[in-house]
């Protein structure tokens, strides 16, 4: 009966505690009881069920939580900025990669179309050195045939 009569005394508001005639001793003996059964009274004499260094602690745990959640927000930006700009710099890297294939390629087809070009010379030339020993052996045919015929000439023009 002692105990619900200090919870009762102990669970009156501040200025009802400065009215009452009752000791020091039974408020701190209150309070001790409130303790032991999980209520506290705050700095402003307000019947709490955390302990004020609990809820201070809790507090200060949840600035901490939001600074902590600020800070993973700016590295999410400066993350999500870095692998932007790596995207970025990955496109371009994968044009100038196309860009020298293409060359390459080029390059290739250009060397190709050469190499078919001297083989088309290259025939065309034999062709020319083919036709130019025809025309020469029909040269020296042509001037044995035309040795015969001034042979011929002057035999008939001294037998004449």
């Amino acid at each position: 009966m002692t105990h619900l009569h200090l919870l009762l005394t102990a669970t009156v508001t501040p200025s009802e505690q400065n009215s009452s005639r009752k000791s020091g001793w039974e408020t701190a003996m209150a309070k001790d009881i409130l303790g032991e059964a999980g209520l506290h009274f705050d700095e402003l004499n307000k019947l709490r069920v955390l302990d004020p260094e609990v809820t201070q602690q809790t507090i200060e745990l949840k600035e901490e939580c939001k600074d902590f959640v600020d800070k993973i927000g700016q590295f999410q930006k400066i993350v999500g900025g870095l692998i932007e700009l790596v995207d970025q710099l990955a496109k371009e890297a994968e044009n100038e990669k196309m860009k020298a294939i293409g060359a390459r390629n080029l390059l290739k087809s250009i060397a190709k179309q050469r190499e078919a070009q001297q083989q088309q010379l290259q025939a065309l030339i034999a062709e020319k050195k083919m036709q130019l020993e025809r025309y020469r052996v029909e040269y020296e045919a042509l001037c044995k045939v035309e040795a015969e015929q001034n042979e011929f000439i002057d035999q008939f023009i001294f037998q004449k």
